[in-house]
């Protein structure tokens, strides 16, 4: 049967990623009008339904995502979501499912450009491009993106692994980049979130995609930053969103 559902993930998979750059290349002009014409709240509601069709595109893959929003999450505040990264399908889910946070993320510089309807939302919808070669502008940038959560009371998206770990064994935290929000944010949240199974989209590279892979995302109870030292909140969180991989 595991070796039927393989051959048969190499057809299922060109649909796929049909599918996904037609969502792409429509998607793209639609977020240009909306941002241009009408503004940030139509700009987001774009995005939200963009990555709500990559989501159906993955599921034509039999792909199922397990994603349950607590209801104590704090209103009308800033919170920071630190999560495990293990694939470049983390992301669709968190846009899509905790989009009345209004969620944002730290990203590369180098995504910011070429990719359709992606590109677009980094450079226009509030993330944070980061040049890791380039110390000064990473920090520049990551204290102007620190101040435009407060004031808008917009919450972000962290990997502080730094880069996928590509399997369930996380990677060591880079705490740096977490740390600098938690001191420029006292008065915002962190939620630890674990993801589980996400790499195994990407056990076989880019191509072809496993079928009937199920996403697990776990999201932890809601800490205070101000009740805590940075260190410690730290270790807290990376505690908790490592606790909970299998």
């Amino acid at each position: 049967m595991k070796q039927i559902a393989h051959i048969l993930s190499y057809p299922m998979t060109v649909i796929f990623y049909l599918l996904f750059s037609l969502v792409l290349l429509i998607m793209h002009p639609i977020q240009w009008i909306c941002f241009n014409v009408f503004g940030y709240q139509a700009h987001k509601k774009s995005v939200d339904y963009l990555n709500f069709l990559i989501l159906a595109s993955l599921r034509v893959l039999g792909t199922s995502f397990s994603l349950k929003v607590p209801k104590n999450l704090p209103k009308d505040a800033s919170i920071i979501f630190v999560s495990n990264h293990q694939s470049l399908w983390d992301i669709p889910p968190l846009i899509w499912y905790l989009r009345k946070f209004h969620p944002k993320f730290v990203s590369k510089i180098e995504l910011g450009k070429g990719i359709p309807s992606v590109s677009y939302n980094l450079r226009h919808g509030g993330a944070v491009l980061i040049d890791r070669k380039n110390p000064k502008q990473a920090l520049s940038a990551m204290l102007k993106y620190a101040d435009y959560l407060t004031k808008n009371k917009r919450s972000s998206v962290i990997f502080p692994e730094g880069t996928r770990s590509k399997t369930n064994q996380p990677k060591r935290f880079q705490r740096k980049g977490l740390a600098l929000l938690i001191k420029k944010m006292p008065d915002a949240y962190v939620v630890p979130i674990t993801i589980n199974n996400s790499w195994k989209l990407q056990r076989y590279g880019m191509f072809p995609m496993p079928l009937g892979v199920k996403i697990k995302y776990q999201l932890h109870p809601v800490l205070k930053i101000s009740d805590f030292e940075v260190e410690a909140l730290i270790d807290s969180v990376e505690a908790q969103v490592k606790s909970g991989i299998n």
